[in-house]
């Protein structure tokens, strides 16, 4: 019985959806470990790091599935028409028992993160003493954990039923925060090419998200949420967000010749330039390819649960993820 509830639990998170963030972190954290903005003139691989970057990356995983479940506790209405069998719709979990999960993966979430604290901060006593300032992840978390609410709940706005503006609310925490967040483990957020590399994750989001909202659209529009298909039809839609595919990757090449602001002594992106200019000619030719089983046929993409382009979305963001990851120590 116990292992059936932890079952039931577990696949109440969406475990796959938990996979690119983590990946994000993780590679957010490499990114910053391998540029020019370590702040560690060793460039150790040390335990007090490894840690740091285990404790994050496990917080974002539980702010992903908190933010997963408080989702689904206020689309419930909706989910009787697009998602029936998700469990709190079939009544397998109840609500009661849904909010009171969801607020324990919010503080498994939040509070590890107040000892997350990078170079020269290495020992727990050094991290729990640290200026406030420095606890930047603890600051990105908790922006994050507001923005699921601003997203969801009609009380914050519950911008998901605003069109452009629920792509704007995804975009910013899982695409621009999330890759901050990975990188302020390891050196400090104020860096340029931090928000840069973030930047290019989340303008990807800003289209790429809505491939869900397709076939979503019945229960969308009976609960009142006027998504992108939805305000301006499949058609049109489907070529709004298909530049999010493709343009957002091209950035990655640009930032490798572009100046940094902060000290133009070198470029914004300081990972292995031959790596990084092929990560993101590739990634461009994949959006491509992703933007075409879209536009053959639009409609598709709102008769078919599950279209092709919505894996492609999510594989695309983890090969970006593991690609940043590889350039910055190689």
């Amino acid at each position: 019985m116990a292992f059936d509830a932890v079952r039931k639990y577990w696949a109440f998170t969406r475990p796959f959806t938990l996979v690119p963030p983590l990946l994000g972190i993780v590679s957010g954290a490499v990114c910053a470990f391998g540029s020019a903005h370590n702040p560690d003139p060793q460039r150790q691989v040390t335990l007090s790091l490894l840690l740091t970057v285990a404790v994050g990356s496990l917080c974002a995983s539980f702010l992903n599935a908190a933010s997963n479940i408080i989702n689904q506790i206020y689309d419930l209405e909706i989910d009787r028409l697009n998602k029936p069998s998700r469990p709190l719709v079939t009544g397998a979990i109840a609500l009661g028992a849904a909010w009171v999960y969801c607020w324990v993966l919010y503080a498994l979430a939040i509070l590890p993160t107040w000892a997350v604290v990078p170079y020269p901060h290495t020992t727990l006593a050094q991290k729990l003493a640290a200026p406030f300032l420095t606890r930047q992840a603890f600051i990105i978390y908790i922006v994050g954990m507001i923005a699921t609410f601003v997203y969801s709940a009609p009380a914050l706005g519950r911008t998901k039923r605003l069109g452009l503006w629920a792509n704007v609310t995804i975009a910013i925490p899982r695409g621009v925060l999330l890759k901050v967040a990975g990188w302020s483990f390891v050196a400090s957020a104020a860096a340029f090419e931090a928000w840069y590399i973030g930047g290019i994750f989340g303008l990807f989001l800003l289209g790429s998200a809505s491939t869900k909202d397709f076939s979503d659209m019945p229960g969308d529009a009976a609960g009142g949420c006027r998504t992108l298909p939805i305000i301006y039809g499949v058609k049109k839609a489907c070529w709004m967000i298909a530049p999010s595919f493709v343009l957002p990757w091209l950035l990655i090449p640009l930032g490798v010749f572009i100046p940094d602001p902060q000290n133009p002594a070198h470029s914004i992106l300081t990972g292995n330039p031959a790596l990084l200019v092929a990560l993101g000619l590739g990634l461009a030719a994949w959006g491509c390819y992703t933007v075409w089983l879209i536009l053959r046929d639009p409609e598709a993409l709102a008769a078919t649960e599950n279209h092709p382009s919505w894996t492609h979305m999510y594989l695309m963001m983890m090969a970006a993820q593991v690609g940043f990851g590889l350039a910055y120590i190689l």
